[in-house]
């Protein structure tokens, strides 16, 4: 019985080392694509970076939920609420991705190439899989929904690093200037259907231990 408490507490362990790492790469991963999205007047290396900021704020949610256990009715609620605040900031987030791609595309304006932002994705398109993978190990080695729900926002990572990707070697190899504010518009769906689920208090929450 001991030993299976000792296994489970490693695990649990394991789990917030993955959140801190969470926590630190997205803090990372938002400055340089904002700096680098800014510099080159690019909407959807913006857009990924704010959203990576929002991820931050997810993870905290999910460190703390994972941290505090006293008492079980303040914490779900409090929880809710941090997701839905989180859940506002997505939707808020897609709606201003797609005002300034829909902005960018009727006014023909044309985003300078970026290779910082090439790199950046091209990092998060192999370190977000294996970050996901290690978070659904531990989610179900804990059993917990949580743990689950944050590896599928990881995923969520992946796709939106592989759709950056894909309008940033477009307009640097082709020109395409369009690529970009169409890349960042295709994100919308994605981030906003992130916003929808926090904001009925999803994502994190259906989260019973």
């Amino acid at each position: 019985m001991a030993e299976i408490a000792l296994n489970q507490q490693a695990v649990a362990e394991r789990g917030k080392r993955l959140e801190y790492f969470t926590i630190g790469w997205n803090s990372l991963e938002g400055l340089v694509a904002v700096v680098a999205g800014a510099r080159a007047g690019s909407i959807s290396l913006v857009g990924f970076g704010v959203d990576s900021f929002i991820e931050v704020t997810s993870g905290a949610t999910l460190l703390w939920r994972m941290t505090v256990d006293a008492d079980v009715q303040s914490r779900d609620r409090n929880e809710k609420l941090s997701l839905r605040i989180v859940g506002i900031c997505f939707i808020a987030l897609a709606v201003y991705i797609a005002y300034e791609s829909a902005s960018d595309l009727i006014s023909r304006r044309a985003p300078g190439h970026s290779i910082p932002g090439i790199i950046l994705a091209c990092v998060s398109l192999v370190v977000m899989p294996l970050l996901s993978q290690a978070k659904k190990k531990v989610g179900n080695e804990l059993g917990s929904a949580a743990m689950r729900a944050d590896a599928k926002q990881t995923d969520f990572c992946v796709y939106l690093s592989a759709i950056l990707l894909c309008g940033l070697l477009l307009n640097a190899a082709l020109g395409w200037w369009w690529a970009d504010p169409v890349a960042a518009l295709v994100m919308v769906p994605i981030i906003g259907k992130e916003g929808f689920d926090g904001v009925k208090g999803k994502a994190c929450c259906d989260s019973h231990h």
